[in-house]
C-alpha cells in the first residue's frame, strides 16, 4: 500500500510555505473569488497564487485549488473567467462542490483533475458513482459518513480516491451546509463569508403568549454556546483509518487558523504517519501537541463512531480555549531572527519548535542559550536586541522590531511557552 497524503491548509503564502515545511504532502489553498474561505483567499492575488503554486511544485509536492463555492447565475461569466486563469496556473486538482462547475471546469480545464468538496455530502457509493461518472477523480467524504461507509466506496468503485478530514473545526450544519449565518448577518456561508454564528452564546427563554411573561431557562452570564461544535481530533485512529486501506489523503482544517496551527497539526499528523508505517503507532502519543493549540475541545468526531452513538461533540461553555501553550515568536523564514508574538522576556526558557525532521545542537553565547531539557529543546535569551543594535529587556506583541538569535534556526519556527494556570 502506497503511503497516504497529508493535506495541510494553506491560508496565504507564508502558512503555505509552513505546512510544506512542517511535513504535508500537499496543500490547499485559493484565491477569494469562489473559495469557501473568501477571508482567506484575499491574501492570495492571481500573482501570488501562482507563485505559491510554482514554490509548492518545486518542493515536489502537490497544491489543490479551491473552487468550492456555490454560484449564482450573474456570476457564471466570472467564474468561467476564474477558472481559465487559475487552470493556466496549473494547480494538481481543482476542489469543486456544485455539480454544474464540475461540467465548466472540465469544460474548460480538462486536464485538471476535480476533486468533489466535502459539501457535496458524499455518503453512499451511489452518490460517488454519479459524480464519478462526471469524471470526478476524488471524493473528500462528508463530515457526517462512516469509516465503513468508505470502505463500501471503495470497494464499489476501487479507482476513486477518497479524502477526509481527520483535525479541525467542525460546522454545527449538516456537511457545513448552513443558513444561520445568512439569516442573522448577512453573511452568506455556502458563498465563503461565514460569520460563525453558531460559536457566538445564546440564551434560551419560554415566552408565556397569553400574559407575556418571559421566563429565562438557565441563568448564565454568558448563556450557552448550544450550536458550538467540538474540533476535530482523529489522530488517535489514523492506525485504524490507515489500517482499512481504503483512504488516499488525510485532510486537515484552518485556512483561517494560525501559522502556529498549521505548523502543529501538519508536524503531528506527519509524526503519526510515519509511525504507522515504521509499525511505532502510539495513540496516546500526539494528543499533547494538539492540545498546544487553541481550540474548542475535541471529539472524533463521526468517522469511527455513529451520531447517534455519542453526545459529546458540543462544547456548551465557550467558543474557544487557549490550548496548553502560547507562541511567543516565530522565526524568519531565513532563520536569523525572530518577531514577537506575546511577551519576550530575558533569562525565561522557551520550547524551541521546528519543522518536521530538523535538528539543532546545543549552543552558549553572549545573546542566548539552547540546550535540551526533558526532551525539548529550548532557548533563553541574554540579550534582546535588534540586527542594528537596539536593546530591549522585554518586549511584546505589536512591536515589530526583529530580534537576533544566538544562532541560525529553521527557518519558521516556534517559540512558545506553557500558558500558567
Amino acid at each position: 500500500m502506497s503511503n497516504v497524503e497529508l493535506l495541510s491548509p494553506a491560508g496565504n503564502f507564508e502558512k503555505l510555505k509552513i505546512a510544506l515545511a512542517y511535513g504535508a504532502d500537499a496543500v490547499y489553498a485559493g484565491v477569494s473569488h469562489f473559495s469557501l474561505r473568501i477571508r482567506s483567499g484575499k491574501e492570495f492575488t492571481y500573482e501570488s497564487f501562482e507563485e505559491a503554486i510554482n514554490y509548492t511544485h518545486a518542493q515536489g509536492k502537490h497544491l489543490h485549488a479551491t473552487v468550492n463555492g456555490f454560484p449564482f447565475n450573474a456570476q457564471i461569466p466570472l467564474l468561467e473567467k476564474h477558472i481559465e486563469r487559475v487552470a493556466a496556473m496549473k494547480p494538481d486538482a481543482f476542489i469543486v462542490a456544485a455539480p454544474g462547475v464540475i461540467k465548466l471546469a472540465h469544460k474548460i480545464a480538462p486536464h485538471i483533475p476535480i476533486h468533489l468538496s466535502t459539501q457535496a455530502n458524499v455518503l453512499s457509493y451511489l452518490d460517488a458513482e454519479v459524480y464519478s461518472d462526471m469524471g470526478v477523480k476524488r471524493i473528500i467524504a462528508a463530515r457526517e459518513v462512516s469509516l465503513k461507509d468508505l470502505e463500501q466506496i471503495k470497494k464499489h468503485l476501487p479507482h476513486l480516491e477518497l479524502e477526509v478530514f481527520v483535525h479541525g473545526s467542525m460546522c454545527f450544519a449538516y456537511s457545513g451546509r448552513c443558513l444561520i449565518s445568512s439569516v442573522q448577518s448577512g453573511r452568506v456561508s455556502n458563498r465563503g463569508s461565514c460569520a460563525n454564528d453558531c460559536r457566538f452564546p445564546y440564551t434560551l427563554y419560554a415566552h408565556n403568549e397569553e400574559s407575556g411573561t418571559l421566563f429565562r431557562i438557565e441563568e448564565s452570564e454568558e448563556g450557552t454556546h448550544i450550536m458550538n461544535a467540538k474540533d476535530l481530533n482523529l489522530s488517535a485512529h489514523v492506525k485504524e483509518i490507515l489500517d482499512s486501506g481504503v483512504i488516499d489523503s488525510l485532510k486537515i482544517e484552518g485556512r483561517t487558523k494560525s501559522s502556529y496551527y498549521v505548523g502543529i497539526t501538519t508536524k503531528t499528523y506527519r509524526q503519526a504517519i510515519e509511525d504507522y508505517y515504521a509499525n511505532q503507532f502510539d495513540a496516546t502519543k500526539y494528543t499533547a501537541e494538539l492540545d498546544t493549540t487553541k481550540n474548542r475541545g475535541f471529539s472524533d468526531g463521526y468517522l469511527v463512531n455513529r451520531p447517534f452513538e455519542k453526545n459529546d461533540t458540543q462544547n456548551l461553555a465557550h467558543s474557544i480555549s487557549e490550548g496548553t501553550h502560547q507562541v511567543v515568536a516565530q522565526v524568519s523564514e531565513d532563520g536569523t531572527t525572530c518577531l514577537c508574538k506575546d511577551v519576550l522576556a530575558l533569562h525565561v526558557k522557551y520550547d524551541v519548535v521546528m519543522p518536521a525532521h530538523l535538528s539543532i545542537e546545543a549552543m552558549d553565547n553572549d545573546i542566548g542559550t539552547i540546550f535540551e531539557e526533558d526532551g525539548l529543546w529550548k532557548i533563553s535569551f541574554k540579550q534582546l536586541q535588534t540586527p542594528n543594535g537596539k536593546a530591549f529587556d522585554e518586549i511584546h506583541s505589536g512591536n515589530v522590531n526583529a530580534i537576533v538569535l544566538p544562532t541560525p534556526l529553521p527557518g519558521f519556527t516556534f517559540l512558545r511557552a506553557k500558558i500558567k494556570g
